[in-house]
């Protein structure tokens, strides 16, 4: 006997089961009226923009000026929403855009709107929502537990799209977000470490994500999916205007149409991702949305285009999620900012740059044939896969257990450094093609946590031994470094231990490489004691 569906959408995979969780349910409400407020003043901004000018270019204009500053400032953003109290971070962010979109209506209501003045308002408001959205997605996963994240994902899309279809009749406020914020008690565990510096942890998440083969195709994914798709939403108004010759009303329901589609999308997130690979997916989504397209350029009637963009906002929805859960579960907490704040980087640059390259093609072409290309562009988008497949990613990276700090007899201060680690392995030699293998993702692991300079060199005189050698900046960015490795990769530097032989364990030497001040200027002068060394933690476990 099959469970009722309501049942089955709060199951613990279903698509509503995120919202029995109080916090959860009070923001996402609260998000909710936040976008029905950003998308009421989106699609009044780049209807007046068609109002002020006949230029196609400045009228997908409006959207990359929206969009852009995601791109620019995402990785700052993420960088600090890893660093400092997210609930706070998003506090901030969001009075950033209400300013911009108070400054905008007030002007307005003033009639001193000029286009310029415009893109100027939608760039302000961009700027806080690029700083707000890797605060808020990171932060999902301390509202909800793991197996709900993908649906906590799908319910964030779910909400911008709702307000998406209804946002241009009911409207909303910015202000209600930050209202439920201040009620969001939020419980952090302090680091023992100090934070980094904002330009340290901003090159940490790059070189994470530079050195994270599932995270990179995701993020290439996702930029042509944004290049492309991002013709629907800059040439939205034309569409109204040019091939339906329609007013403001037709837009709007042009703009709904494509929500609500989303909005069926994200409610079915679960079933897709049960039923089909991330791969398989994604190639549907994207073949199906270059049909969707194609008939948005060819039809005249409004019901038709209507029921293109209910398809199109579907499958938009279903490829953005796909995308977005699995940067969510491929990146570990420490560094969950960073990741989200590149796939938004992703999506809204792609969005951004192939707006303003559809506005000037439309410029020189016409809206039907910037639409057709668009699809022809979307319906090759699937040979990618080729070589960049969609990784399978089921689980979140979840943090292993805090490692005790190594045994230290010489003075050392935060910045002390840079030092370099060497590890000793004795090795079958029937085994060092399979040993080199697993090297090859160890390095991986140690350069994303914060390693440089990694190699890995075979004794030519005794083959069995192998040492492996990387540097770390300070003795604090070692000591980040070695508890930053999730579960899994303290199972793959586990796997590579496996391979050692005898009864001695593997050797592990921690030098400085540059010890100033650590040695005896004066035979008078003792070495400062051990005890003076910064206090090691009382957690279990050893590892390099």
């Amino acid at each position: 006997m099959t469970e009722p569906p309501k049942r089955q959408m709060f199951a613990a995979h279903g698509v509503a089961a995120p919202l029995r969780h109080t916090v959860f349910r009070r923001i996402w409400l609260a998000s909710l009226l936040s976008n029905l407020g950003l998308l009421i003043q989106g699609v009044g901004a780049a209807w007046a923009m068609t109002q002020m000018t006949s230029s196609a270019d400045k009228v997908a204009l409006v959207q990359t000026a929206l969009m852009l500053p995601v791109m620019l400032i995402s990785m700052p953003a993420g960088a600090i929403a890893d660093m400092y109290d997210r609930r706070i971070v998003a506090l901030v962010s969001l009075s950033i855009a209400l300013v911009g979109a108070t400054a905008l209506s007030v002007l307005a209501w003033l009639g001193l709107v000029t286009p310029q003045i415009l893109l100027a308002s939608c760039f302000i408001v961009g700027s806080g929502m690029a700083l707000f959205g890797p605060a808020w997605q990171s932060s999902v996963s301390e509202q909800v537990p793991a197996e709900t994240l993908p649906s906590a994902v799908a319910l964030n899309g779910i909400s911008y799209n709702i307000a998406r279809s209804f946002g241009p009749a009911i409207g909303g406020i910015v202000v209600a977000t930050a209202g439920v914020l201040f009620l969001w008690r939020r419980t952090s565990e302090p680091s023992r470490l100090p934070r980094e510096r904002l330009n340290r942890a901003i090159v940490s998440g790059v070189r994470y994500i530079a050195n994270s083969p599932s995270i990179r195709i995701v993020l290439a994914r996702t930029l042509v999916t944004g290049l492309i798709g991002g013709s629907v939403s800059a040439l939205m108004p034309l569409v109204a205007r040019d091939l339906l010759h329609g007013g403001a009303q037709t837009y709007g329901i042009m703009l709904g149409a494509f929500g609500m589609g989303a909005v069926v999308g994200a409610l079915n997130i679960a079933e897709v991702r049960r039923r089909m690979s991330g791969e398989a997916a994604v190639r549907a989504c994207t073949l199906t949305m270059a049909g969707a397209i194609a008939a948005v350029a060819l039809s005249r009637e409004p019901v038709l285009t209507a029921a293109a963009l209910v398809v199109a906002g579907a499958v938009w929805m279903l490829a953005v999620a796909l995308f977005n859960i699995g940067v969510q579960l491929s990146a570990p907490r420490w560094v969950a900012g960073r990741s989200l704040a590149a796939f938004q980087a992703s999506i809204a640059g792609g969005i951004a740059i192939g707006s303003w390259g559809w506005g000037r093609l439309t410029d020189a072409a016409g809206v039907e044939t910037a639409l057709l290309v668009s699809a022809a562009l979307m319906f090759a988008s699937p040979l990618l896969g080729r070589w960049l497949k969609m990784p399978p990613v089921d689980t979140r990276a979840e943090a292993a257990e805090l490692l005790a700090d190594p045994e230290v007899r010489l003075s050392l201060t935060g910045r002390s450094g840079p030092l370099v680690v060497e590890i000793e392995y004795r090795v079958d030699q029937e085994n060092a093609r399979a040993f080199h293998g697993v090297m090859q993702e160890v390095q991986l692991s140690r350069q994303r946590n914060g390693a440089y300079g990694w190699s890995i060199a075979r004794d030519i005189a005794d083959p069995e031994l192998w040492t492996e050698r990387y540097h770390c900046p300070t003795w604090l960015d070692y000591l980040r470094q070695r508890n930053r490795s999730t579960q899994s990769e303290r199972a793959l530097h586990q796997r590579a231990m496996d391979f050692h032989l005898g009864p001695d364990p593997v050797r592990v030497r921690r030098m400085l490489e540059r010890p100033f001040g650590s040695v005896r200027w004066k035979e008078d002068t003792p070495d400062r004691a051990a005890s003076e060394v910064l206090p090691v933690a009382t957690a279990a476990g050893s590892s390099t």
